[in-house]
């Protein structure tokens, strides 16, 4: 009898223990996060806040943990336009005509404009709007148009362009009825031109609706866009010893320091593409212009200083630039290591230059001169493909890859590419040269559609 008053005994405190265990770990269930309107916000924002809750929930759920929502900037703080505007949503005035929604109604009718440029957050951030615009970030359309033989030679289809170039080098905007004209949009580009005149999108780096900062400061944000045979800066990070420390303690960094504060070697250890190119150190100011700190012009097909870049020359002067890059560097580097450091990168330039690229040109305008090589057209004869990608690929990578300190890059993806490709280059000329033969000119090119007239928005009309 005793035993079998222990065993209940023991039974019903188990059962107890049981559902008291459940109950608290019930509690404990990970529950939704609840927006609330605690703040003073006009009525036509929380109409923008409560539909979009619905009607897009992770555009809302990336808003809502913003600093902007933090701050109380809503979406009309952004997206607001004026009715006469260009690139006012006139399909997003059926939203104030519905039935199933209670700010979907007339007295919270707003005209808004999808796209948000510079110009609109400029509102609040004007210094950063006016490094942005200098920048070859902001103008990289005017560049692409005036070097790339792509464009200018019709060589690609501009749903190519649109799906290719374009969704990062920018789509000049343009509407239809009221409609963004889906061949330019979407398009986060950072040389997008916008119907209000400005250049880029912040959103490049800072992805909407979160707009982080710490996104930004992260070498995947550059990655979007620096990456492939042609600028593979992302590559060459990740293979640098940079890269390699960043991989080890990224998780250490503190990403989320305010704007002017993140300092070297107490936020992170190993720099990223913002901490050297855009972030502030030393006696070195933040800046929102890429085009600062660079001493060599390296998109360039012949390596010049930036303020001799015809397309788009820099106004600066490439000593003050380069000793502000080598004050960054000295947060973590000596003196001489940093020195060492440019003359190697110097002398890969003059390499670059005098052995491979001036030689390459002088022979394709011989064969111009001669007529062996047709002009007409670019990237239909094997030798103009052959010279495009000496400087476009191997040559950049060789220079990338020496000026970030990857050597696989500047080796085997560059100089020993170049190598080959140089001397096959050269062969197939001097044999042209020796025969007197035309090049083999491929007549069924594909989608050699492209249209080849300069953008008047940008160069205006002839």
């Amino acid at each position: 009898m005793e035993r079998d008053k222990c065993l209940y005994l023991f039974s019903g405190t188990a059962l107890i223990i049981i559902l008291f265990t459940g109950l608290a770990a019930a509690e404990n269930y990970p529950k939704a996060k609840e927006f609330r309107m605690e703040r003073g916000l006009a009525e036509e924002a929380k109409a923008c806040i409560e539909c979009h809750r619905n009607l897009n929930p992770g555009l809302f759920a990336d808003w809502s943990r913003s600093r902007h929502a933090s701050a109380n900037i809503t979406c009309l703080d952004c997206h607001l336009a004026e009715e006469h505007d260009a690139d006012v949503a006139a399909e997003h005035y059926k939203q104030y005509q519905r039935s199933d929604h209670p700010y979907g109604t007339k007295e919270y009718k707003v005209p808004i404009s999808a796209v948000v440029t510079p110009k609109d957050c400029s509102r609040c951030h004007p210094d950063e709007v006016t490094q942005y615009n200098r920048s070859k970030h902001a103008n990289t359309m005017e560049i692409i148009w005036k070097i790339d033989p792509w464009l200018n030679k019709g060589m690609n289809a501009d749903i190519e362009r649109k799906a290719g170039c374009y969704h990062c080098h920018g789509t000049i905007l343009k509407t239809e009825n009221g409609r963004l004209d889906p061949m330019t949009w979407p398009n986060v580009g950072v040389g997008r031109v916008n119907l209000d005149g400005s250049l880029g999108s912040c959103s490049s780096c800072h992805t909407r609706h979160r707009f982080s900062v710490s996104e930004a400061r992260k070498p995947e944000a550059c990655g979007q866009c620096h990456l492939g045979p042609d600028h593979p800066q992302i590559e060459i990070f990740m293979e640098s010893k940079h890269g390699s420390i960043y991989t080890a303690f990224k998780d250490e960094y503190n990403w989320d320091a305010a704007a002017g504060t993140w300092t070297p070697g107490v936020d992170y250890r190993s720099p990223t593409c913002a901490s050297c190119h855009m972030s502030g150190a030393g006696k070195v100011m933040t800046s929102h212009d890429v085009t600062e700190r660079l001493s060599w012009e390296t998109q360039a097909p012949l390596t010049v200083r930036p303020q001799d870049f015809k397309p788009f020359p820099a106004k600066t002067d490439w000593k003050v630039e380069r000793d502000k890059m080598k004050e960054i560097c000295m947060q973590c580097h000596g003196k001489t290591w940093t020195d060492d450091h440019y003359d190697t990168l110097d002398r890969v330039v003059e390499n670059y230059n005098e052995v491979y690229f001036k030689p390459a040109k002088k022979m394709l305008d011989t064969l111009y001169e001669k007529g062996l090589l047709d002009k007409s057209k670019f990237f239909d004869e094997d030798l103009e493909v052959e010279y495009y990608e000496l400087w476009h690929h191997e040559g950049r990578r060789a220079r990338m890859g020496a000026m970030m300190m990857a050597p696989d890059y500047a080796w085997w993806h560059g100089f020993y590419e170049c190598k080959n490709r140089f001397n096959k280059y050269m062969k197939e000329a001097n044999h042209l040269l020796e025969t007197g033969a035309k090049a083999h000119v491929y007549t069924d090119f594909p989608s050699a559609t492209g249209n080849r007239t300069k953008p008047e928005v940008i160069f205006g009309k002839k």
